[in-house]
């Protein structure tokens, strides 16, 4: 048989020793020392390459993949008021009306101190003693009355940020362009398998008495074992999950009304409180449109840095009047 021996080989690239096995071998007329190369380390798909890019993991890295997909522009909260139709010549098209109340930006959240980029709108007005005491430190250093409902909005890059208590009208989008809008859907309470999944229930007749439409067995016993499998649909709560309907074309806009008009339907009942932001599946707004309406915004709200600035200072000073017990 033949033996091994280890050896040490020079490499000629590098200055290294690379380790080689020598193996003697055996003939019928000749005996010789056959040289065995090193065996190749196995190259895994996630291993360094020079030709390929580095794979990177983590929070930065998911943000970093779903920048694309992420829109440039913040989005607003609404109120759900009801469903019409327009006519457009001979032809109805049915459509919902969305209400703004008083949408402002409450707080903001850079990549630098939260890991991403987002903007937090606020809308309607709620009671002061019915907002908890941290909270209300909260909206005094911005100058913003409390609201009613608070939504985030994640942004692409800073470019989609917009300054704290700055108001958003219904010309914030354009007629024409689609919107995707989220909310919770109507809920129907505890329902019953044949209304929440669709089954077709048992049997009429033929010795059926009294369970028409009731589930019947759970799960089977044998072969996969007596248990109920996961996922096993049954009676249950049925509705009020988040639902988002996409690529909705925004019909109207009025600002004097606070209004904005979609074809088709939205979740939820009269009412309910959604979100509208720019599509994710159709092409945005044009540049000219989104650069008219920040400087819109902007003009409305000159002076909105030096309201903030104004309401940190008076925050601070009631702060430490409040911990001397002054106030």
């Amino acid at each position: 048989m033949a033996r091994p021996l280890l050896a040490v080989q020079k490499s000629t690239t590098t200055k290294m020793a690379r380790p080689v096995i020598l193996m003697q071998t055996r003939g019928t007329r000749t005996r010789s020392w056959g040289v065995i190369p090193a065996r190749l380390e196995h190259q895994h798909f996630n291993e360094s390459h020079p030709e390929l890019p580095d794979l990177s993991t983590g929070h930065k890295a998911a943000l970093k993949r779903r920048e694309k997909s992420t829109v440039r522009r913040t989005g607003v909260i609404v109120s759900k008021v009801g469903m019409t139709s327009i006519m457009y010549g001979r032809e109805r098209t049915p459509c919902t009306v969305l209400q703004l109340d008083q949408v402002q930006v409450v707080s903001l959240k850079t990549a630098d101190k939260h890991g991403y980029w987002a903007v937090q709108m606020g809308t309607g007005s709620r009671a002061p003693h019915n907002v908890p005491r941290s909270l209300l430190g909260s909206y005094e250093a911005k100058g913003i009355a409390p609201k009613r409902e608070l939504h985030e909005f994640k942004v692409r890059d800073e470019t989609g940020l917009l300054p704290v208590g700055v108001q958003l009208q219904p010309d914030w989008f354009k007629r024409g362009q689609y919107v995707d809008v989220r909310g919770r859907s109507r809920g129907m309470g505890f329902a019953g398998g044949m209304k929440r999944h669709g089954w077709s229930g048992q049997e009429a007749s033929h010795g059926n008495s009294k369970n028409h439409r009731t589930m019947g067995s759970a799960g089977p016993s044998q072969g996969s074992g007596s248990r109920v499998h996961p996922g096993k649909t049954m009676p249950g709560r049925m509705g009020f999950e988040y639902v988002t309907v996409q690529s909705l074309k925004v019909l109207k806009v009025d600002n004097k009304l606070g209004v904005i008009v979609v074809g088709g339907c939205v979740p939820g009942p009269k009412g309910r409180t959604l979100t509208v932001q720019d599509a994710k599946k159709r092409k945005p707004p044009s540049n000219p449109h989104c650069v008219k309406a920040l400087e819109q915004v902007m003009r409305n709200h000159p002076d909105a840095a030096e309201k903030l600035q104004a309401a940190r200072k008076k925050h601070l000073e009631m702060k430490a009047l409040r911990q001397g017990g002054l106030v």
